[in-house]
């Protein structure tokens, strides 16, 4: 059996827990949602992430903005897609009020610090990881793939996506599907917290 994409269900929801962890840390100690729920160990961090992934606020970590890769009937794969316009910052905050997150303002400063002005008619990305083992059989392509296909249906031309500086692999690897980079945003606070200068606006037009 060769790699299929769908879109994600709920029964999916502890794996994309995984995966977000994963992308937010992206090779750091501690990435966001270490800072947002502090004082929990490895597993409460990941169950929190699986209500993040159901809340009644439609945040960008929501399932439904998940498409996911199978190889052999095993998860290997997500990609996140949402709309700026929807998904916004104050969905975010309410969704992680709405778990119990106190007081996410406070760490979502050093995030929001670093902000890009989004146009609210491009496509974002977020969340493209795959299990460790399962990188050189083409998963974050298909799901890139699919995903691309999915937003010109919609009648987007634009997609975009947010890296940290630093993180040559992942720009390596959007430049190979056609991603350029259109801005960049040192911030110290950023530095301070996750060890990183800063963030890297990429963009591609299909």
């Amino acid at each position: 059996m060769g790699i299929t994409i769908q879109q994600a269900s709920i029964d999916d929801v502890p794996f994309l827990a995984q995966m977000m962890l994963q992308s937010s840390r992206a090779g750091k100690k501690d990435g966001l949602f270490d800072l947002l729920f502090a004082g929990k160990d490895e597993a409460s961090v990941l169950d929190m992430l699986e209500k993040l992934a159901k809340t009644e606020a439609k945040s960008h970590c929501h399932y439904k903005n998940f498409l996911v890769a199978k190889l052999d009937g095993k998860l290997v794969g997500t990609l996140c897609s949402y709309e700026p316009r929807i998904a916004t910052q104050d969905s975010f905050v309410a969704a992680l009020e709405e778990i119990g997150c106190e007081n996410p303002l406070d760490i979502l400063d050093v995030v929001f610090s670093c902000r890009f002005e989004l146009n609210k008619r491009t496509l974002m990305f977020d969340f493209m990881e795959e299990l460790e083992g399962f990188m050189d059989v083409g998963v974050l392509k298909e799901l890139m793939k699919k995903s691309l296909l999915t937003a010109r249906l919609k009648g987007y031309t634009i997609a975009q996506t947010i890296i940290e500086i630093g993180s040559l692999e992942a720009l390596l690897f959007y430049k190979k599907l056609g991603f350029k980079e259109v801005a960049q945003r040192e911030c110290d606070l950023y530095r301070e917290k996750f060890g990183r200068i800063g963030l890297m606006l990429l963009s591609i037009e299909f």
